[in-house]
């Protein structure tokens, strides 16, 4: 699912809520939960798990297609962790290309 199908479907099922609202308040969590990993704090959305961010070294890095050595610079790296209930779902009788969401 892309951001334009879960504003729709997020539309489909709020009726009373105009589309441009709809995309204002995606669009708005989005941008909170990235500033919140720019200010390198921790986004918790239970049941469905966390963003953090994760520092990685500079390091002598390769290039795969002529193997020749590179210097990989530092970075910061968002990382995603699975909540609980997420996990649980998915591993509740999952099959892959299945529309079916689960059931509570």
């Amino acid at each position: 699912m892309i951001k334009s199908e879960l504003i729709q479907k997020i539309g489909t099922a709020n009726p009373h809520l105009y589309q441009r609202d709809v995309e204002r308040i995606v669009n708005t969590i989005l941008d909170e939960i990235i500033s919140a990993l720019a200010r390198g704090d921790r986004v918790e959305l239970r049941g469905f798990g966390a963003f953090t961010v994760k520092h990685r070294t500079a390091r002598q890095g390769r290039n795969p297609r002529t193997g020749e050595t590179v210097f990989v610079e530092e970075k910061y790296v968002p990382f995603f962790k699975t909540g609980k209930e997420l996990r649980e779902r998915l591993n509740r009788g999952y099959r892959p290309g299945s529309t079916d969401t689960g059931s509570r």
